[in-house]
């Protein structure tokens, strides 16, 4: 319940009403509950909505809310800026990541005979 009251519609917070268009779907594949759980927490990251519940976890000035939004904007306009500079070959691309290399797993150890 204690999450519930914080998405309840006041008058100085913009909280719109679930639409169609705002719900997540998740198809759950033999009963496979795990993986569907996986699939929707990757959904809602990005989406957004971890981040926008921490930040309505407590009140956020209007001033504050501002300052925030202009550095986020700056910095997206960096990253694109950026993205588009390593495009035309302004800038060097970023290291590939090397690919995650298992290793392999350990001999089983087996049980002295008594």
């Amino acid at each position: 319940m204690k999450l519930l009251r914080n998405w309840l519609p006041c008058r100085t917070c913009r909280i719109r009403s679930p639409g169609q268009e705002d719900q997540l779907h998740v198809l759950v594949r033999d009963n496979n509950v795990e993986q569907a759980l996986r699939v929707l927490k990757k959904k809602m990251q990005r989406e957004g909505v971890f981040r926008e519940m921490k930040q309505r976890r407590s009140y956020e000035k209007p001033s504050e809310r501002k300052t925030r939004e202009k550095s986020e904007a700056i910095r997206r306009a960096r990253k694109l800026a950026r993205k588009q500079a390593i495009r035309e070959g302004l800038l060097p691309a970023p290291p590939k990541k090397k690919p995650f290399e298992r290793k392999p797993p350990l001999p089983e150890i087996k049980a002295r005979p008594e």
